[in-house]
């Protein structure tokens, strides 16, 4: 497994790749590696001839007293788990390797943006949006893959592609649960013992509410009031839960069909999040 830490040397070894006929897939990830990652890069590894992960704590995608400082970096012991999974290069660029001093250009994606997360943490999506954009631009990958834990980045991603023509083919992956049913996340490890037992009711509770809405005898806002009243009575302090189109993630009525419920909340210090996602067509 090839480490590579500038923009010119991957694009040497990728142009070699190409010489060679072979596609590439790519994962981009923050490090602080567990299953879920793992997972997406064994799904890149099943539909192209060539892996590259990324590694990059992206600045521009925390918020003032956002844990930027604290995130967990972990580069040595996430390369090792990378090499038990065959990927064939991992990109661990610095700051200045991505961002020029001075650089003025961004990518944002309206509307979708500001829902939800975004309405919480102002330019996060833009953050994203445009470390994926410049990303996919270094790393000019055949597909890239990504979780559905984190649906609405998942969303801004497709539509990011959609409309600037980008020649990527997005792969999402199902969610990587602990054995509790926790969503596994980097964020996970702040959390305390206490709060570890706690911490799977979120799953369970987004679980409640969608078999409330297929079961049809209460209403999207009832359910929606409902859960976030169980949220705060086990010690979350929910941001919001909210049940959305899958197409738009616009708020869903009583017509709509493919259906995702959000959630984030914070357990303590830690901001979780999660959905669960699901076809009322499909269950009836």
């Amino acid at each position: 497994m090839q480490i590579i830490k500038t923009v010119n040397d991957l694009r040497q070894v990728i142009k070699e790749w190409r010489r060679a006929g072979e596609t590439i897939a790519f994962v981009p990830t923050m490090g602080n590696l567990h299953a879920g990652h793992l997972l997406l890069a064994k799904q890149a590894k099943l539909h192209a001839d060539r892996v590259v992960v990324s590694i990059f704590v992206n600045p521009t995608q925390f918020g003032v007293g956002e844990d930027f400082d604290s995130y967990p970096r972990t580069e040595q012991a996430d390369q090792d788990k990378l090499v038990s999974v065959g990927v064939d290069a991992v990109f661990l660029p610095a700051v200045e390797t991505i961002y020029t001093p001075g650089a003025c250009t961004a990518v944002t994606v309206s509307e979708v943006s500001d829902l939800y997360c975004g309405a919480f943490r102002p330019g996060h999506f833009s953050g994203v949006a445009t470390v994926v954009c410049k990303l996919f631009n270094i790393v000019q990958p055949d597909s890239a893959f990504f979780g559905l834990k984190d649906f609405q980045q998942l969303t801004v991603i497709k539509l990011m592609v959609r409309d600037l023509n980008i020649p990527v083919e997005i792969m999402a992956v199902d969610t990587v649960r602990e054995p509790t049913g926790l969503a596994m996340s980097s964020r996970n490890g702040y959390l305390t013992r206490e709060e570890k037992g706690i911490a799977p009711v979120l799953y369970q509770i987004l679980c409640e509410a969608r078999d409330a809405i297929l079961k049809g005898s209460q209403s999207i806002a009832v359910i929606e009031q409902s859960s976030l009243d169980a949220l705060k009575r086990v010690g979350f302090k929910p941001d919001y839960f909210v049940v959305c189109r899958c197409v738009d993630l616009k708020k869903a009525n009583a017509e709509d069909t493919d259906l995702v419920i959000l959630v984030a909340a914070r357990l303590g210090k830690t901001r979780l999040i999660d959905n669960v996602y699901f076809s009322k067509e499909s269950c009836s």
